[in-house]
């Protein structure tokens, strides 16, 4: 049986699944068939086993023969952002200095994917150990935007963004320290949701920016999102920044929303991100036009004022460069990372950390003088005291108003050939979530006039998820009819 990969949805799959209109093995190959077809020209991934997915594809139909499927979603194949731990897969976070290390243990989050019966398959490519947002620094290569090839498709999960939007499977993880999610998913015309902090465990993640890292799903839908988002999260001991209790009813809560959910609520919109000087018309344009959209079905719009996110783009940088300079001192060919001989210990130390790319070494040098007692006090501290104020001004917000709409991003994606920018621009619209620890997700609003997509961003305050789920799949309900394939 021929299957059409790229209207598949992962809701839609199970339910084809379950009905035995084909099996596992079928999906598993015509997914296969669709790599071998787009992979050579985007480079989503940074490598991928066949014959394990067609493995572990034949164990779940056997699974589902004698009744004892997992779940729904048995047999269901994800991409996996490769500084996530699968056991005995190599997981090397796109740089060299980790290019030979392999996992002894699934992340928690691979462990309940897998007692969900969905398969971890391959390792999606991403920007070199999560540090930039274009996906064009990683060890494998640069990947392309499955909308534009000469296009980049953000970062620092722009495989797994690629990956989606290309079809070459129903859905995939990436991890999100500034955006790096929702960014590409915006440059991709997918949707990538960051959960609020803790409700996905860190445990068996390349730990970056451990105050701000979460991992979140990138899939066609928000019911997609909803699915896997339940299937990953939860409490673990493990993590103890993880929120108590399962992640359940997500997906219920998706399914029974309608359009009557838009009456009365209140969607806020932040003065600050609309009237940013390096905000695109295009991107403003789109926001605009949503919350008009909402608006004519009932919604409250709600101007509000942000401004410690003036900011949050400078304590951000503050922050994550000291935590991922500290959290990457491990990776120094001793403990982690291909160790280069040397004479003495020290030269060791220095040839094989020697392996970074640029980009790493500059965020890596920046957060090493950050947290020495000369800059300490005037940089990090104070960074701190930014989140704090910024914290505040949302947890303010949130008494107003149950979701924000914004922009993604401020730009379109870039064409691959564009000099890298040292203002970091890109984040100023996904790091203030992670700052405070906010849910957020991006969803594909429209399609620009040059071909490429256009995200919006809904945000709501932590814990909120499933309210966040709800207004977006009421959007999704009035939204225009446009289908967010690319001619690939």
């Amino acid at each position: 049986m021929k299957i059409d990969v790229k209207t598949l949805t992962i809701h839609g799959v199970a339910e084809d699944l379950e009905k035995g209109r084909y099996t596992a093995t079928d999906l598993a190959q015509a997914y296969l068939a669709r790599l071998s077809e787009v992979e050579p020209k985007i480079n989503a991934f940074a490598k991928y086993d066949a014959d394990k997915l067609l493995a572990e594809a034949a164990a779940s139909d056997q699974r589902r023969a004698t009744g004892r499927e997992f779940s729904p979603y048995d047999g269901i194949p994800i991409g996996i952002k490769d500084n996530i731990s699968v056991k005995g897969e190599t997981c090397s976070a796109g740089s060299k200095t980790l290019m030979d290390y392999v996992p002894p243990f699934d992340a928690t989050l691979i462990k309940n994917l897998r007692e969900n019966g969905f398969i971890p398959f391959g390792r999606t490519n991403m920007d070199e150990l999560a540090m930039g947002s274009t996906t064009r620094t990683s060890v494998y290569g640069m990947t392309s935007n499955p909308w534009g090839m000469d296009y980049v498709p953000g970062g620092s999960s722009g495989g797994s963004a690629a990956a989606v939007a290309a079809a070459e499977l129903p859905g995939a993880i990436g991890t999100d320290t500034g955006g790096s999610v929702r960014q590409p998913a915006a440059f991709c015309g997918v949707y990538g949701m960051k959960p609020t902090y803790g409700r996905i465990s860190r445990y068996g993640i390349a730990a970056m920016a451990s105050s701000l890292d979460q991992a979140g799903p990138l899939t066609r839908n928000v019911l997609d999102t909803a699915i896997l988002l339940e299937a990953m999260g939860g409490a673990d001991p493990l993590d103890g920044m993880t929120l108590p209790g399962p992640c359940t009813g997500l997906v219920e809560a998706v399914k029974n929303t309608d359009l009557s959910f838009l009456k009365g609520l209140r969607v806020g919109v932040v003065k600050e991100y609309m009237e940013w000087s390096e905000l695109e018309d295009v991107c403003r344009s789109s926001v605009t036009n949503t919350l008009e959209l909402l608006k004519s079905h009932g919604a409250e719009i709600i101007e509000v004022e942000l401004p410690a996110t003036l900011l949050a783009t400078q304590a951000y940088f503050a922050i994550m460069m000291a935590e991922a300079s500290t959290n990457l001192e491990r990776v120094d060919g001793i403990r982690y990372g291909q160790q280069v001989p040397g004479a003495k210990l020290n030269d060791i130390y220095l040839n094989s950390r020697a392996q970074f790319g640029e980009n790493a070494k500059l965020r890596l040098l920046a957060g090493t003088l950050i947290t020495t007692n000369r800059c300490y006090q005037d940089y990090f501290v104070n960074a701190q005291k930014v989140r704090t104020e910024l914290v505040n001004q949302f947890t303010e917000i949130f008494k107003k108003c149950d979701v924000l709409l914004t922009p993604t991003s401020p730009t379109m994606p870039a064409r691959k050939d564009t000099p890298p920018s040292l203002k970091f621009q890109a984040d100023f619209y996904g790091v203030d979530c992670n700052l405070s620890a906010n849910c957020a997700i991006n969803v594909p609003a429209e399609i620009a006039a040059n071909g490429m997509p256009i995200g919006i961003q809904f945000i709501a305050a932590p814990k909120h998820d499933e309210l966040l789920l709800k207004a977006v799949r009421a959007y999704e309900l009035c939204r225009p009819a446009v289908e967010f394939i690319p001619n690939i």
